[in-house]
């Protein structure tokens, strides 16, 4: 029997058939099929993160994660130089191991912390780096992005999201009051600053590009819970499957770079934070799946459904529920197969993701944590994805933390991000 090690499973979630039509609402598990889907650019338009929901005509830039044609393509152009490979190392690398070796510091005098509000920290900072979110306190800056995700529940198939009136009032007081804080204590006062004197950083493309103040706050909404929310779950299902997993954990800690990285595209092939792809059809397209073809229609749904296309046996070769790194794969087809998209909307902060993660999760594992509590896994409608929390870690003599982290003031923090780099 193949190992299975997958951990994030979603009871009631199936794995077959390949390519399935329910009403207007197709499900590909094919990974073929999900590749001809997710790069028909010209015929689907972006469904998923509620999108369609998202009203039109009211910003000079519609947000790039839910842009499509022209406009998409020129916003991802201008943007991939703050993502680049080589940019991502030379640029943010010192910052991620001053931040890393920061927080485990402060872990480890603790004896231990809880890895996902670590992570949190973690992601956050280097996020807001990035994006040029410099200007206010990391952990409350956290908690309001955090408290982007408090939303109703919604079924994505439905015209009115299956939400009742209550639940849509709901939502919108749940997402506009942390836009509104996220703008007064985080947005504002970046703005202030790259509006006297630019940065290498997002905010100050976006206001170099004539971005209003209401553009520049929903890519920042954009990037800071892309950036924070994936690679958060991300850290901490790696650190998951590398502590109970001995010989992959002893390969990660003597290997290069190179091998690292591999081994992470592993972990994330085989449990892809975001499980669903959504793409709307307006114009019909053709798919196969081997011998078979079918036309999905003008006005369909489809849901690319990542985690059994992530696992194709048609293309991921033998055992593909276990963690094999380095494992054959088709020309053209990336060792993270789709876990961070596929054609135009492709995850342009996949590059900084993964070394972020590798970042902490090497120095993490040099200190020989041990796991003092398993983490408790749930499921988030907005992204489709799994969440982990309470990952508790024992660190150095102690028996993991008997308290949450106390908080530092702001001042404290930005004093710590703004320390001289060596």
């Amino acid at each position: 029997m193949s190992p299975d090690r997958r951990r994030a499973v979603k009871a009631g979630e199936a794995s077959t058939p390949r390519v399935e039509r329910e009403g207007h609402v197709w499900r590909i598990r094919s990974l073929e099929a999900a590749r001809q889907v997710l790069r028909a650019r010209e015929a689907t338009t972006q469904a998923g993160f509620t999108a369609e929901a998202i009203p039109q005509g009211y910003l000079d830039h519609h947000p790039i994660l839910v842009s499509d044609g022209p406009q998409h393509d020129d916003q991802r152009r201008k943007v991939a130089r703050f993502f680049a490979p080589k940019v991502v190392g030379d640029r943010y690398t010192d910052l991620m191991e001053e931040c890393a070796d920061r927080l485990l510091d402060e872990a480890e005098a603790a004896g231990g912390c809880v890895l996902d509000e670590l992570a949190l920290l973690y992601t956050v900072e280097v996020t807001a780096e990035v994006v040029g979110l410099t200007e206010s306190s990391v952990p409350r800056m956290a908690r309001r992005l955090e408290s982007f995700f408090n939303q109703p529940p919604f079924d994505i198939t439905r015209d009115d999201l299956g939400r009742t009136p209550r639940q849509w009032a709901r939502a919108a007081v749940n997402g506009l009051v942390p836009v509104a804080r996220f703008y007064l204590a985080d947005v504002r006062p970046a703005l202030r600053e790259r509006r006297r004197q630019r940065r290498p950083d997002v905010i100050s493309h976006l206001l170099d590009e004539g971005y209003s103040t209401t553009g520049v706050l929903v890519e920042c909404v954009t990037y800071g819970t892309a950036g924070m929310v994936t690679t958060r779950e991300f850290v901490v299902m790696a650190a998951w499957h590398l502590l109970r997993h001995d010989a992959l954990r002893e390969r990660y800690l003597v290997a290069g770079q190179e091998e690292r990285l591999a081994i992470l595209h592993e972990i994330i092939r085989l449990e892809p934070v975001v499980g669903h792809f959504y793409r709307r059809v307006h114009q019909p397209i053709e798919i196969s799946d081997g011998e078979e073809s079918w036309t999905i229609g003008e006005g369909d749904l489809v849901d690319v459904c990542v985690r059994p296309a992530n696992a194709d046996p048609e293309v991921v070769d033998e055992d593909p529920l276990d963690l094999c790194p380095g494992r054959s794969l088709p020309a053209g087809v990336n060792d993270y197969v789709l876990s961070f998209g596929d054609g135009a909307h492709k995850c342009p902060g996949q590059p900084l993701a993964v070394l972020e993660s590798d970042v902490i999760l090497r120095r993490l594992l040099a200190r020989s944590p041990r796991i003092v509590a398993e983490p408790e896994l749930g499921w988030d409608h907005l992204i489709e994805g799994y969440w982990l929390r309470g990952m508790r870690l024992a660190l150095g003599e102690g028996d993991g933390p008997v308290r949450r982290r106390a908080r530092r003031s702001p001042a404290r923090w930005l004093a710590a991000r703004r320390r001289p780099r060596a």
